[in-house]
């Protein structure tokens, strides 16, 4: 689904145009007479500038800091602060951008102003939100949403909110979202017909639709289409809702429907001529021939959606790697460097102690003169050199985040050729009857390899982006035995594969506490599919939960071949891999213990393992109830 443009305000190319002829003609008419107001009607100007007049921005910014200095505009500073920092970010470079809006922040306290103060923040928020960093984004968010609401903003606390919601949407925090987004509709709807909000219901049915909600998302996007479809100029609008409803459509299983808004989607894409929308409606119509069983068509619109986004994404990649390297080479420039200043500074220390040797022993009190000065110089350098290390180390942070960009960049590149795997299987299995045995064993050895491939990756992903300690706990009460039978009624399909029987045994009372159900039950179903997985045909996996003096177990019994004592402690290690394996020929990628040992942690729970070769094994998780 495509995520709604934050509610920000659109600037027409004609009012552009006009604003930049009017600051053009005043430039050269020997227009001399500059005052307060005169400056402030420039910088309202530029606000409207887009990134085809960056370089005018940027000599606009210059001329505003350079004539309020000469009248002393006390305001000046702040405006040509927040110009500098439009000028850098329409030229990609954030790092500057980012340090200009900072700088405007701290001037537009120091005046005390709280407009640019909350422009300043919603600069920053935007700027961080653009190079996917949304933890810093939402933080200079709430901010300005506060200062909206002291001030009475209503069009700039609707806008934060809005924001907010897309943030918290991407953080897959999905009820915050809906609250701020709920509550931007009702702050909204007290303004009456001057807040638009269709950007709101777009955010909206966008979550409803990642919560598998496609009736209340559908309501949503069929709001929008009815708000736009009178607007004839907002094509991209347009595309949006038809792209958005055909794709819900897809997801309730109303192919005819979809299919009727993927080809207006199309038809859309044409006359806006952008080669990302290109890619997603050729994703979209891969989706519906897909779900229609058309196989040939199917691969068809996912070739030609390959096409243009692996040139999208390589070109991405391309760049982030030539960053990594200079970045790399700085860091071995100033190192070489280093080490030539300290040899210089070395060889110097030598030769003057030398020196002053020589004269110490005439002079007792020159002695003690190079001696002060010796551990002055030496605290001096201890000093530069912590400076150093300190500064290397923020860097080494920036390079790790660059390099987990680089992974999930990568993984993109990886998982697209299982797909196709995947889609060959499917349609070669759509006619197997024309396969003879061998080939038919061959087809489900490509499909189980484009499988594995798939679910490597994922595993691979869990690991290195640590998106696990990142995840903020959302904390909530619910009873622990509705819980664990939902997750027994979950694998009772998977077991009955290999004739394995789950029996679940629970209190005959709630057991309440309270936990991150959400992170909970991808430990406990680590557990219960790595049990299934070990386990031979037609034996039991027991699930059971019991509460002892305030503390829950959770324990996961099988009938495997067990694990010896001297493997036990290598167990929830990365990457480990035991002398035990799946019964069935499953995948394993030695990732899963260790990933359920770090959620254990994170619920602030333990998890352990009883087990014995030949009988089966015991996983328990304990968890200390609070309530």
């Amino acid at each position: 689904m495509l995520l709604s443009a934050s509610f920000l305000l659109s600037i027409r190319f004609f009012v552009r145009y006009i604003v930049f002829l009017f600051l053009v003609l005043s430039a050269f008419s020997g227009y001399s007479f500059v005052d307060t107001t005169y400056l402030k009607g420039i910088y309202d100007r530029c606000l409207d500038f887009n990134e085809s007049k960056k370089d005018s921005l940027c000599y606009y910014a210059r001329y505003v800091e350079t004539e309020s200095d000469k009248i002393s505009f006390v305001n000046g500073k702040v405006l040509s602060l927040r110009l500098y920092g439009l000028c850098h970010e329409f030229q990609s470079d954030f790092e500057k951008a980012i340090d200009y809006y900072l700088q405007s922040l701290d001037e537009a306290k120091r005046i005390k102003v709280t407009a640019y103060e909350i422009s300043a923040l919603s600069d920053l928020a935007i700027a961080y939100a653009g190079i996917q960093r949304p933890i810093e984004a939402r933080q200079f968010y709430l901010q300005c949403a506060r200062l909206s609401l002291q001030s009475g903003e209503i069009n700039t606390v609707v806008n934060c909110y809005n924001n907010l919601g897309v943030i918290y949407s991407q953080l897959k925090q999905y009820d915050s979202a809906l609250l701020f987004l709920q509550e931007a509709l009702r702050i909204g709807a007290e303004a009456g017909d001057l807040i638009d909000h269709s950007g709101t219901y777009n955010n909206i049915g966008n979550i409803y639709f990642e919560r598998k909600e496609f009736t209340t998302a559908l309501k949503y996007f069929s709001k929008n289409y009815l708000e736009h479809s009178g607007k004839s100029t907002d094509l991209t609008s347009l595309w949006t809702d038809h792209l958005n409803i055909a794709d819900t459509y897809c997801e309730l299983k109303q192919l005819d429907s979809a299919d009727r808004h993927a080809s207006k989607a199309m038809e859309l894409m044409i006359l806006l001529g952008s080669k990302s929308k290109e890619a997603n409606t050729y994703s979209l119509f891969a989706k519906i021939y897909e779900r229609r069983g058309d196989y040939t068509k199917a691969y068809y619109y996912l070739k030609k959606w390959y096409t243009l986004d692996t040139a999208i994404v390589n070109s991405s990649t391309q760049n982030t790697v030539a960053n990594l390297q200079e970045r790399f080479n700085a860091k071995e420039r100033n190192a070489q460097n280093k080490i030539l200043l300290e040899r210089v500074e070395k060889e110097r220390y030598r030769n003057r102690s030398m020196t002053f040797l020589a004269i110490a022993f005439a002079v007792i009190g020159i002695l003690i003169a190079i001696a002060f000065f010796i551990k002055r110089k030496a605290n001096y350098l201890l000093r530069i050199k912590n400076e150093f290390i300190r500064k290397q180390n923020e860097r080494l942070e920036e390079l790790n985040y660059e390099k987990n960009s680089l992974i999930s960049v990568v993984s993109h590149d990886l998982t697209t050729p299982f797909a196709t795997i995947q889609m060959w299987g499917q349609l070669l299995e759509a006619d197997k009857q024309q396969l003879n045995d061998d080939q038919q064993k061959a087809l489900q050895r490509i499909k189980q390899a484009g499988s594995q491939g798939q679910e490597l990756i994922q595993r691979i992903l869990d690991v290195e982006q640590t998106n696990i300690g990142s995840h903020k706990l959302l904390l909530e009460e619910f009873d622990c035995s509705q819980f664990t039978q939902a997750i027994s009624e979950d694998y009772k399909i998977i077991a009955s594969q290999k004739n394995i029987l789950i029996y679940t045994d629970i209190p005959g009372k709630p057991v309440l506490t309270i936990s991150d159900k959400q992170l909970l039950y991808r430990l406990v179903e680590n557990l219960l599919s790595n049990a299934i997985k070990y386990s031979p045909d037609r034996s039991t996996v027991w699930l059971k939960l019991e509460e002892i003096d305030g503390t829950i177990f959770l324990h996961v019994r099988d009938e495997g071949p067990g694990i010896s004592k001297e493997e036990i402690p290598f167990l929830f290690l990365k990457y480990t891999k035991l002398t035990a394996r799946p019964t069935a020929g499953e995948p394993s990628t030695g990732l899963g213990l260790s990933i359920a040992k770090r959620i254990a942690e994170e619920l602030n729970a333990k998890i352990y393992c009883e087990s014995e070769p030949g009988i089966g094994s015991v996983f328990t998780v304990q968890i200390k109830n609070n309530l």
